[in-house]
């Protein structure tokens, strides 16, 4: 099964207000950003007025009242955090694969013997968990694997009476095979979508019947995966989810700016999020062997363009950057600082105004991996690895705007605001 909470921030909010968000006009937004901001979530009141999700506040019509609610990042994991531990009163940990804030998959199969109940009737004792335990209503999706569960939720449950989906090897040829657009469909987004319109697929119908030879020259090895999902299978099972370790491993660091900022203003952001992304290098014992920066152009350089051109907050899709591989992996906050400037100052073009800015560290590995060279100083880079170590003690006692550099005492910097925040919005 795939549980999903409908419109959780929304209902979190309308839930905490004794307020019903099927009958409540209500979007999670930040007012103190600009019109342009996206709406974390609107309630399904609000879906059926024609307003769509994830839109921005200037979007939603002027004829539509509606409440507006801050984000409580806070607040919506806990109640995530409840809605698990009342499904946990009735399947095991090892049973449940957390997916996201707001879904989670279920392996559902050995509790229907145990609790006497057939698939449906299961899924309704997990939905009425998690509205007992936070007043949110869930749908759900069964299948006989992840993906199919996944279909199920996304697709079908929509269209249920009581919101939930259901497939099967049969229904999945009968619903899925042609439904289209095909980017309802799980793992296939845009770009997926267009390559496989080169060869005439515009559902799961039209992928079974492109030669899978083709598909594999086109795709590599992603291939094999959209070749079972269009037949409906998937081999992997909720334990070697819960189980899956990425061998890759990167950090990565980005804020979408609430206005225009400038080439040399960018800079004092850089400063400040290399520093706290090197301080969680540090926390966790490792070293990067690449840093890469990236930044967006604002709107606001390219005024004949349309609006449709450009992303949340005004940045646009045209952008800079690039990443470079480090003498040694290190995780010293200076030598990354001058490493993700030069990157900067080498890319970026000067001039224009920015929107959007991402630092990602790549190639990590454990500090006590790393091979000296003959050039190492190791008395200054001792110094400088105490005072790091330093400083992630005192701000993980005392809090991360305990410990700061002066450059976050600049007025474009933002990083004592960022530290109060959570995913990017107010906690």
């Amino acid at each position: 099964m795939c549980i999903d909470l409908k419109s959780f921030y929304a209902s979190v909010e309308c839930a905490d207000r004794g307020l019903d968000p099927f009958q409540t006009n209500l979007v999670v937004a930040d007012p103190d950003r600009s019109a342009n901001t996206i709406c974390l979530a609107i309630t399904p009141a609000m879906k059926a007025a024609g307003v769509k999700n994830r839109c921005r506040v200037r979007d939603i019509p002027d004829g539509i009242e509606y409440l507006t609610a801050v984000p409580r990042m806070r607040r919506y994991m806990e109640a995530s955090g409840q809605i698990l531990a009342a499904y946990l009163e009735l399947v095991s940990a090892e049973d449940v694969h957390v997916y996201s804030i707001d879904e989670c998959f279920v392996e559902a199969g050995p509790y229907l013997r145990l609790y006497g109940v057939d698939a449906r009737t299961f899924a309704r004792k997990l939905i009425a968990k998690a509205f007992e335990a936070t007043g949110v209503t869930a749908t759900a999706g069964i299948g006989e694997n992840l993906f199919q569960a996944k279909l199920a939720l996304d697709v079908c449950a929509k269209h249920a009476s009581d919101g939930i989906g259901w497939l099967d090897a049969e229904s999945f040829k009968r619903e899925m095979w042609f439904h289209r657009p095909i980017t309802d469909v799980w793992g296939i987004g845009p770009g997926i979508a267009k390559r496989l319109a080169k060869y005439g697929a515009y559902d799961l119908a039209g992928v079974c019947s492109v030669n899978p030879k083709v598909l594999r020259k086109e795709f590599g090895r992603n291939a094999e995966y959209l070749i079972d999902h269009a037949w409906g299978l998937e081999a992997c099972t909720v334990a070697q989810a819960r189980g899956y370790r990425p061998r890759g491993h990167s950090k990565t660091n980005g804020q979408v700016l609430m206005r225009d900022y400038g080439w040399q203003e960018v800079e004092t952001l850089l400063r400040e999020m290399v520093l706290a992304s090197a301080l969680e290098l540090v926390a966790d014992g490792l070293c990067a062997a690449v840093a890469g920066v990236y930044v967006g152009y604002s709107a606001s350089n390219f005024p004949h363009q349309s609006w449709e051109a450009f992303g949340p907050c005004g940045s646009m899709a045209a952008g800079a950057g690039g990443s470079a591989k480090l003498p040694k992996p290190t995780n010293d906050p200076q030598a990354l600082t001058d490493a993700v400037l030069a990157i900067y100052r080498a890319r970026v073009t000067p001039g224009l105004a920015i929107r959007r800015v991402n630092v990602t560290f790549d190639g990590l590995v454990p500090a006590g991996e790393v091979q000296p060279t003959l050039f190492d100083d190791d008395v200054a880079e001792g110094k400088r690895a105490a005072v790091a170590r330093a400083m992630v003690d005192v701000r993980k006692r005392f809090g991360a705007n305990a410990l700061l550099k002066a450059t976050s005492l600049k007025e474009e910097a933002n990083a004592m605001e960022r530290n109060n925040q959570v995913g990017g919005h107010r906690a």
